[in-house]
């Protein structure tokens, strides 16, 4: 009985707002012919259609909810699984966050299409989208897609000893990222390099293998006695602090110059030292020639004046 009194009771209050609804429409246009079930059939199925989309709403949250700490999971897992692998850290953190990002936008298209929305036009439109922030952060993108090939590909990683050839650029690499790669050059400067260009540049790795061939050359003069040098040369490169002894050290004439002879003083050092080496060489190199008098000659021009009178 109590039911169905409060079924009659909503049943008026339709009745009365489609009433007052249709009078209100008929005073703003003007038109007398509503026809008063559409708006009754309206107001009546819309509390049912209110539930159903709330009800919707609701089960979409939580799968919402729920789905993301899924994908977040399965990131970590892939994230991890790499790290595992010995990957470079931040290829894995790339390859993880990429898949978080296409399980999030396919999370979404799937929610949208389910309160049925024409997921299509919105393919379409990010598209289009898409195509016109490219072509406004083209090199950028450029920078980025470089990023990708040098932490797939690994032709240097953190803490290598590179040399950008044709570019002038070397150093050791501190941090390699999307867009570019850092790095510290000998005298403590910090080079900040695109990596668009740096992943199509010819690059000269030093740090392949643990230890690097360090070459000095130095030019003596024809009157020196070669094997006098070659001995000094040697006896420099016994008694310098970073040329390997576990190596082969040689000196051997590379080339017979205009005005000298060019000696090539090879020995083995670590790549972290080479730069310290190179300097110590060539400093170590001209005081035992000065010391045991073998002539570095230089340029210089011979003047003849002669009196036609």
């Amino acid at each position: 009985m109590f039911l169905n009194n409060s079924i009659m009771c909503l049943e008026a209050d339709v009745q009365l707002v489609a009433d007052k609804t249709i009078e209100t429409i008929a005073k703003a246009s003007g038109a007398e012919d509503i026809d008063p079930s559409v708006l009754e059939k309206f107001f009546r199925e819309l509390p049912d259609k209110l539930m159903t989309l709330l009800i919707k709403v609701v089960i979409a949250i939580i799968f919402l909810v729920v789905m993301w700490q899924v994908i977040r999971f399965i990131a970590q897992v892939i994230e991890k699984s790499l790290e595992k692998t010995k990957i470079e850290k931040a290829t894995a953190q790339f390859l993880s966050k990429f898949v978080k990002a296409v399980l999030d936008i396919m999370l979404l298209f799937t929610i949208a299409a389910a309160f049925g929305m024409d997921t299509a036009s919105i393919v379409a439109l990010l598209g289009s989208a898409g195509v016109a922030i490219g072509l406004a952060v083209q090199g950028t993108l450029s920078d980025f897609a470089g990023g990708i090939l040098i932490l797939i590909a690994k032709p240097f990683r953190a803490g290598d000893y590179i040399v950008v050839n044709g570019q002038g650029i070397e150093g050791t690499v501190t941090e390699i990222s999307l867009i570019n790669t850092r790095l510290l050059t000998a005298d403590s400067r910090k080079v900040i390099v695109p990596n668009g260009g740096l992943a199509s540049a010819t690059i000269t790795n030093n740090f392949g293998n643990t230890m690097r061939i360090l070459d000095t050359m130095v030019g003596i003069s024809y009157s020196v006695d070669i094997d006098k040098a070659r001995a000094v040369s040697l006896k420099v490169l016994d008694g310098n602090e970073f040329i390997s002894d576990k190596y082969e050290k040689s000196v051997y004439v590379d080339e017979l110059a205009d005005s000298s002879v060019i000696l090539r003083i090879r020995g083995w050092v670590k790549p972290s030292d080479y730069v310290k080496a190179k300097w110590s060489m060539n400093e170590e190199i001209k005081k035992a020639f000065d010391r045991e008098g073998v002539e570095i000659p230089f340029p210089q021009v011979d003047v003849h004046m002669k009196n036609v009178m």
